[in-house]
């Protein structure tokens, strides 16, 4: 007896889950610091750029964070648990970097800039939530 074909893949790949939903969290992201950004645009285009690059310092962390704990392939679980760490670790590196260069190269608000990490990091966690 032959079954059907279909196009579907019998084989489960936790990498493209992975991917799949550190893609959509990103997206998420981006879209709060972008609706952050236009709430304070009516403030001045100052305090919307601080929101902005609040919000970017986030989604930029994390995106580094993505392609360094998903970028490596199938490996031992000791090697996988260490490159999550490694980018947990360069994503915080990342976000003081680009909050540092936006406070003290820029001289942007810093209120602004705070209000959009929070907008970002609470998208994350939405993202999450609400993963279907």
């Amino acid at each position: 007896m032959r079954l059907p074909q279909t196009d579907e893949s019998r084989v489960h790949d936790p990498l493209s889950a992975g991917r799949r939903l550190a893609s959509r969290a990103t997206a998420w992201q981006a879209g709060a610091a972008a609706l952050v950004a236009l709430a304070f645009l009516p403030f001045g285009a100052p305090l919307a750029l601080a929101a902005a690059v609040g919000g970017g310092a986030i989604v930029a962390g994390g995106l580094v964070a993505a392609f360094m704990a998903l970028g490596g392939g199938i490996q031992p679980a000791g090697m996988a648990m260490g490159r999550l760490l490694a980018g947990v670790m360069l994503k915080w590196v990342v976000v003081f970097a680009v909050l540092t260069l936006g406070l003290a190269a820029f001289k942007l608000p810093p209120l602004p800039m705070l209000v959009g990490v929070l907008a970002a990091t609470l998208a994350f966690v939405l993202a999450n939530l609400l993963k279907r």
